[in-house]
């Protein structure tokens, strides 16, 4: 059981590690740090705009995260806030056409990216391996909020 848990970890940790360097350095010819381009493609998809929080969970992030890259991407005319009241965490956030260039070419390296990356693997394993990863993540999910239990 310990070796599985250690091929798991370590395949994990190579995978993100290695995801976090490619959006380094696809989001460096923007100016901007890797985590903007999971922003780019989720305000891509609210186009009437989205408030910071809602982005929160969309991303699964903390807002002090993506307040930093709110104000990186609204200084580099990525992105508008229209406010709502008297609180600019509750604005609306969308793209600016320069943001959704931005946005398209993340999802063209994107999709190149996991072409390339998944080019030996059959369709069916591709499906079977999302499926697995994904009650995986919501058993860990679970775990984390519960502890893990004394017995079985």
């Amino acid at each position: 059981m310990l070796e599985r848990f250690d091929r798991f970890t370590s395949a994990i940790s190579s995978i993100h590690r290695f995801i976090q360097k490619i959006e380094r350095d696809e989001m460096a010819k923007y100016g901007l740090k890797g985590a903007a381009a999971q922003y780019l493609l989720a305000l891509r998809r609210y186009p009437h705009g989205i408030t910071a929080a809602a982005l929160c969970e969309v991303c699964d992030r903390d807002k002090a995260g993506i307040s930093r890259i709110i104000s990186e991407m609204e200084d580099k005319g990525l992105l508008t806030r229209t406010a709502a009241g008297d609180s600019q965490y509750r604005a609306l956030l969308t793209l600016t056409d320069k943001g959704l260039q931005a946005a398209d070419f993340v999802d063209r390296r994107a999709t190149l990216a996991v072409a390339l990356a998944g080019k030996d693997t059959s369709a069916e394993d591709r499906a079977t391996l999302y499926t697995a990863l994904e009650r995986i993540a919501d058993n860990i999910k679970e775990l984390s909020r519960k502890g893990i239990p004394e017995k079985e």
